[in-house]
Formats: structure tokens, C-alpha cells, sequence
């Protein structure tokens, strides 16, 4: 009935004589009549589809959004310009925190450096000192010897052993003067007991490779060798030295560290006539070896030797023990400072040993003169003794 395409009307040209000035009210009638039916087609008259079609590069633009099944906006229009900042702002922090860890890990590397590079030349200073008053390490003792790798290996692993000691040995201090919650000087208390535990297992290590540097304590200062017991502390002398610095104790507590005192020295004793057995049986081996089979009974005082090993690990494991038991018996408090007591004590020691290396060449020789003095005063009284036993 109607045509597809819009009907073009063809505008009239008005009459040249009507004019709103010139005539009657036909004239003007007429003129009001063409003049609304101009602007009624030009308002009705509907534009060409071509004209109104969107252009390929706007479509995307121009394109509704998805409705959903409530007649609303889907929940995928309405938060995708939400979720990709969100995105952004996460994947951001997560890149920020991995560059804060590596920076950190870099520092904590840069730090174990610089402390592994102080401890050698500290090392090579005490080297060089020792070879100036005539000592020699390594080697058993003798001249020119050099260390195992093992031994080597252990004696930088304790060196950093203890630059952590070091800190929390700090950390442990002003967690006491701060008078922290029990659960808080706890969770020090364990790390400064993990510590421990973690020099145990580096010697454990170190037995494997090179018994004999941990038994004969090369990785100990000289004043630490003086105590020294199967490469390591006697826990019963430990736990005598704890006793009066850890009043008040209860009743109980009391009777807990007297038992774990006594079990200690039993366990010590044990061992202690094992390993005498040891150097006996050894003795015997190499002593009664004949030329003709001396290979043999080599091969024989190899395999008692290799028992050390074994020697060296139960008395570990007894000190390990010892300080665990100690925890339990002890509060938390008492636990804290008594870890501060030991390394107090091992510091010292180390003191002592830098200030024994380190004394003046005139003490020296003074201590030579009062050695000399004290052996001739021995002589002397042993020939008097000799010439009243005469009599």
C-alpha cells in the first residue's frame, strides 16, 4: 500500500503577487497556507536510511549493552570497567613486593659477605700472630700442615654461625629489658634454641669429613680448648655454672636440674670410659702389629678409628639434650636469661683467648723468666728433700 521508498515532494514556488504587504485576506491566507505546508513537509518528511546509518568505526561504540534476564545491565558491563584496575592495582602490589624480598635477600647476601670477609682476615690475622709466637695450626700440629677441606668448611660455617650468635644474643637482651609478653620473649627463646640446634647439625656434618678437627678443637679458641670435652662442653659443668645465676628456682625446678645434672654425668662417665676403651684397643692393635701383617693391623686400628665419629655424635646429641631439657624444666623468663648466661660465658672466653694472643711481647718474656725462676726453685727443693731423705 505504501511505497518502500519515501515519496519526494516537489516545494511549489510561491505566488510572485502574495505578498504579507500587498493585498487582501486571500493573498495573506494563501501565504500562511504554502508557507505551513513547506514547513510541515520539511519537518515530517523522514531522512534517507543511508543518511542515518552509523559508520563502521562508531558501531563498537554505538553498541547497546546486554541486557540481562531482570531487564537490567549485565554484571559484566557493569563491573569491566571495575575489574581491570583491580587487576592492575593487585598485580602491581604483588610486583612491588617481590622487588621489596629481592631486595632484601640482596642485602641479607651483601651482609653475610662482608661478615664472611671480616672472620677471614680476622683469621688470617690470627694465623699470622700464631706463627709469630712459634704456634702452628692445623695438621695435627705440625709445621707447615695444612687444614682439611672439611675442616675448612666447618670453620667458616661457625664463624657465621656465630655472627648470628651475635645477633640474637641483641635480640634476646632487649627482648628482657623490655619486659615483653611471655608469648612474644617465647617465640625468641625457640629461635635462640634453633640456633643451637643448628650448629649441632653443622658438626654433625663436620664429623663425617674431618673427625679429628672437631675432637681436638682447632675451631675453638685456645681458652675454649681448655674445657673442652669430645669436641664440645661438658653439659654438667654447664648446667653447675647455671645453677647459681638462675635463683630464685622452685622446689621443683631445683630437683629437675640436680636429676638432669646427675643423668648428664652418668651419660659423660659412659662415654668417656668407651672412648678410653678406644685408645687402649687402638694402642694394642698398633703396638702388637708384626711386619710381615702390618697392613692388616692398619686396617684393623682404621676401623676402631672410625668409631670417633660415633663418640662425637652421642656427645652432641647429649648437649643438644641438655639444653632442650633445660628449656622445659625452666619458665620462659628463666630460659631467656639462662641462653644469655651461656653466651655471656663463650664470649668471654673468646675475649679471653683474643687478649691471650694478643698480650705484649714483654709479658712473655716475664712469664719465660717466672718459669725459669719456678723450675729452679723445684730443683732446689727437690735436692734438699733428697739430702734430708739421706739422713
Amino acid at each position: 500500500m505504501f511505497p518502500s521508498w519515501p515519496i519526494r515532494f516537489h516545494h511549489h514556488t510561491p505566488v510572485v503577487g502574495s505578498s504579507k504587504s500587498g493585498g487582501g485576506g486571500g493573498g495573506g491566507e494563501e501565504s500562511t497556507d504554502s508557507g505551513s505546508a513547506a514547513n510541515t513537509l520539511s519537518t515530517t518528511v523522514p531522512e534517507s536510511p543511508v543518511s542515518t546509518k552509523p559508520s563502521s568505526s562508531d558501531h563498537h561504540h554505538l553498541q547497546p549493552p546486554q541486557m540481562d534476564g531482570a531487564g537490567g545491565f549485565s554484571q559484566s558491563h557493569q563491573t569491566a570497567g571495575r575489574q581491570t584496575p583491580e587487576k592492575t592495582l593487585r598485580r602491581l602490589a604483588q610486583n612491588r613486593e617481590a622487588a621489596r624480598k629481592s631486595r632484601l635477600r640482596k642485602k641479607a647476601y651483601v651482609q653475610q659477605l662482608e661478615s664472611s670477609r671480616i672472620r677471614l682476615t680476622q683469621l688470617e690475622q690470627d694465623l699470622h700472630r700464631a706463627r709469630s709466637q712459634g704456634i702452628f695450626l692445623g695438621g695435627g700440629g705440625v709445621a707447615g700442615g695444612s687444614i682439611s677441606s672439611g675442616g675448612a668448611i666447618f670453620d667458616m660455617e661457625y664463624a657465621r654461625w656465630l655472627d648470628e650468635d651475635l645477633r640474637h644474643m641483641s635480640e634476646l637482651r632487649t627482648a628482657v629489658q623490655a619486659h615483653l609478653t611471655d608469648g612474644d620473649l617465647r617465640v625468641i627463646v625457640d629461635a635462640y634454641i634453633s640456633h643451637y640446634d643448628e650448629i649441632f647439625r653443622l658438626k654433625g656434618v663436620a664429623a663425617k669429613s674431618d673427625v679429628f678437627h672437631l675432637i681436638t678443637g682447632m675451631w675453638a679458641t685456645p681458652a675454649e680448648r681448655c674445657f673442652l670435652w669430645m669436641g664440645g662442653f661438658r653439659p654438667s659443668d654447664l648446667i653447675k655454672m647455671l645453677i647459681s645465676q638462675l635463683d630464685p628456682l622452685t622446689e621443683q625446678q631445683i630437683m629437675g636440674i640436680y636429676g638432669l645434672q646427675q643423668t648428664s654425668q652418668q651419660a659423660e662417665d659412659a662415654l668417656s670410659q668407651g672412648l678410653e676403651q678406644l685408645q687402649q684397643s687402638l694402642i694394642d692393635t698398633i703396638a702388637n702389629g708384626s711386619i710381615n701383617d702390618s697392613m692388616h693391623h692398619m686396617a684393623v686400628a682404621l676401623g676402631k678409628l672410625a668409631n670417633l665419629e660415633g663418640f662425637v655424635r652421642q656427645a652432641d646429641n647429649l648437649r643438644q639434650q641438655t639444653l632442650h631439657q633445660l628449656r622445659r624444666i625452666l619458665t620462659v623468663r628463666q630460659a631467656a636469661r639462662c641462653f644469655l648466661v651461656i653466651g655471656e660465658y663463650y664470649g668471654r672466653l673468646r675475649a679471653l683467648s683474643s687478649l691471650w694472643a694478643s698480650r705484649p711481647r714483654e709479658a712473655l718474656q716475664m712469664a719465660d723468666d717466672n718459669s725459669c725462676q719456678t723450675t729452679t726453685d723445684l730443683h732446689m727443693v727437690q735436692s734438699s728433700q733428697n739430702q734430708f731423705s739421706n739422713f
